[in-house]
């Protein structure tokens, strides 16, 4: 199988993976949606959690893009990318294929921390708290490690939320909190 063909493989068995969980999906039912055989499979990857790994670090690479490019372009002002950040996940509660975080969903389908799954989607997170600190320091934060987490805390929450509830009002109240905790790391 050619690197492109392997490329297809990891971004077919992502989305089985994504609206189908992890465990549910089998290698029978993953060659069934990707359309590669088990065999085929099996020449990149040892085993059915390679595979998830590959598909976790595709979608780390490929959301941590899309977010961090959305909210450059929604505002340059460091202070503003802060509510941008709500702005932006907003845009994504919309979309169609929505469901949830991929992240989310496989640390709570591998629940031990050492495991390379729960560790990998922990990263994720981990990368994600780094950009929104380092935002909340450029934009002179009082205390931006704090600002970060916080962020971070609403973002998720605002995810799973999203995906429970109106996702329409869960941006609101996501967009609302996080302006009262800029404003409040702001203040005198």
């Amino acid at each position: 199988m050619s690197a492109s063909k392997r490329d297809e493989l990891v971004q077919k068995a992502l989305q089985a993976f994504y609206s189908g969980g992890f465990h549910a999906i089998g290698m029978d039912r993953l060659a069934k949606e990707t359309g590669v055989s088990k065999t085929a499979i099996y020449k990149h990857f040892r085993s059915k959690e390679e595979l998830i790994l590959a598909t976790l670090r595709l979608r780390d690479e490929q959301f941590r893009n899309w977010l961090m490019r959305r909210i450059d372009a929604l505002s340059s002002n460091p202070k503003d990318q802060l509510v941008a950040i709500f702005d932006a996940l907003g845009e994504w509660f919309e979309e169609p294929g929505f469901q949830s975080c991929m992240f989310i969903k496989a640390s709570s389908e591998y629940q031990d921390r050492k495991h390379p799954i729960h560790r990998t989607s922990a990263e994720h997170k981990m990368l994600l708290l780094e950009d929104f600190t380092e935002r909340a320091r450029k934009a002179g934060a009082k205390q931006p490690e704090a600002l970060g987490r916080q962020l971070l805390v609403i973002k998720e929450g605002a995810i799973v939320l999203a995906h429970l509830l109106d996702p329409d009002q869960v941006k609101i109240d996501a967009r609302n909190a996080a302006q009262n905790i800029i404003r409040a790391s702001f203040a005198d």
